[in-house]
């Protein structure tokens, strides 16, 4: 079981497998909240409770970005409107 959690660890999740690759995205966004993307099956990762946290879109409107809502940590994303069964992206520099 990985742990991993935002500055102030009101935003936690569990993996239970190490991630087999990550992306290092160089958008403007991830550079700058330092986003490292592991993808895995939204069912495989575990959130400690509802996560507090906002999320931010921007063009096309397709991915949610997910932000801390207390120390403002990058700490994942998804896709809008999509079910369990799709992947969610996870930044493993909180691992």
């Amino acid at each position: 079981m990985i742990e991993a959690s935002c500055h102030c660890g009101a935003v936690r999740y569990a993996v239970d497998t190490a991630p087999s690759m990550a992306l290092d995205c160089n958008c403007s966004h991830c550079r700058l909240y330092g986003g490292l993307w592991a993808y895995y099956p939204q069912r495989d990762v575990k959130f400690a409770g509802m996560p507090d946290t906002f999320v931010y879109m921007w063009g096309d409107r397709e991915l949610e970005f997910h932000h801390c809502r207390t120390c403002g940590c990058f700490s994942h994303f998804t896709v809008k409107g999509t079910d369990d069964a799709e992947k969610i992206g996870v930044n493993i520099r909180l691992m």
